[in-house]
């Protein structure tokens, strides 16, 4: 494939496809090795062809860099992102341009340090709720048991609600948006949203409960008027104060909540499924964090505070989530 820059022709390599629709349905079914064999055969940045459309994968830290840092006004979301809107609408993850820049403005208080603080509170004293649940010599589906807790905390400290009622809903929602995602990323996936299949219309019917539900939510926050310490009642108070001084309307709150859901959802839960289960492989690793753990807490529940004495945990979680990232693609 040739692309030119501003003074030169620029060879990508890549594969040629043996049949129509190879590299589809790699990416669908096996999309992590598929760029992993495609990065270690063609180098750092590689091409394929799929139904025409020309797919770059840069894999190097330094291009990546190129992309999202040194050179990212020239560059837009893509085809992924653009898609994920049929869920997300225009959140953080998916706007772009000045729209995005007004939205963060508006949303990075509620991430200051004093807020993450009071948020620690609610995640110590949820995990610590599961843990008692949990008896000696049961077995465990650990996944399910992480995206739970995940789920009650992002409830707490987005809503100061507890969605247990409404866990499954939210829950079967995301799990279905993913997978309809996966498919909508392909060229033609755009077929898929409209598809007369049952799982398809499983989906809308759970993306409407899950609608029902934040709005629901943002009706009862707006009706209270005051600022119960979560997330959800500093978006509905926030103003642009370096904009048009206005806050934000009742979609643009779902979109954010929506969005916030799942980064706090999904990708928490899987970083730490892989921590266990890595965990349970390197029992060496695993006594030296119990003793750090001893050590600093002495049997009690940690706070943000204990944080910087806690550098051993902390690496263990870095290094599970440089080995297993829960989102390992852009």
């Amino acid at each position: 494939f040739e692309g030119q820059d501003s003074n030169r022709v620029v060879l990508v390599p890549g594969p040629r496809q043996r049949y129509p629709g190879e590299f589809a349905l790699a990416v669908m079914r096996r999309p992590l090795s598929f760029m992993t064999d495609l990065a270690r055969t063609y180098g750092d940045v590689a091409l394929v062809l799929i139904a025409k459309q020309p797919v770059v994968l840069v894999s190097h830290p330094d291009r990546i860099r190129d992309v999202l840092v040194t050179h990212g006004r020239q560059f837009h979301k893509g085809r992924g992102l653009e898609r994920a809107k049929m869920l997300l609408g225009e959140g953080l993850l998916t706007s772009e341009g000045d729209y995005h820049l007004r939205q963060r403005r508006l949303i990075q208080p509620a991430f200051h340090k004093d807020r993450l603080v009071s948020y620690g509170a609610s995640m110590t004293e949820l995990a610590d709720r599961l843990q008692g649940q949990w008896r000696a010599n049961a077995r465990l589906d650990v996944h399910e048991q992480m995206m739970r807790v995940t789920l009650a905390i992002a409830g707490r400290t987005l809503f100061d609600a507890d969605v247990d009622r409404d866990a499954h809903d939210v829950a079967q929602a995301l799990e279905l948006s993913l997978r309809m995602f996966n498919r909508a990323i392909l060229p033609m996936g755009e077929i898929f949203e409209f598809a007369p299949i049952p799982w398809v219309r499983e989906l809308h019917r759970s993306r409407r409960r899950m609608d029902a539900l934040i709005h629901r939510l943002i009706d009862e926050r707006r009706a209270e008027a005051r600022d119960r310490g979560d997330l959800l009642s500093m978006l509905i108070a926030a103003r642009d104060e370096e904009g048009d001084h206005t806050g934000m309307s009742d979609k643009q709150l779902r979109d954010e909540l929506i969005t916030l859901i799942l980064a706090a959802h999904e990708t928490t839960a899987n970083a730490l499924t892989w921590t266990w289960y890595l965990l349970s492989q390197h029992p060496a690793v695993e006594a030296t964090l119990h003793a750090e753990l001893d050590r600093v807490l002495g049997g009690r529940l940690p706070t943000a505070a204990d944080l910087p004495q806690l550098p051993y945990t902390r690496q263990v979680l870095a290094e599970s989530m440089r080995i297993y990232p829960p989102a390992w693609a852009v």
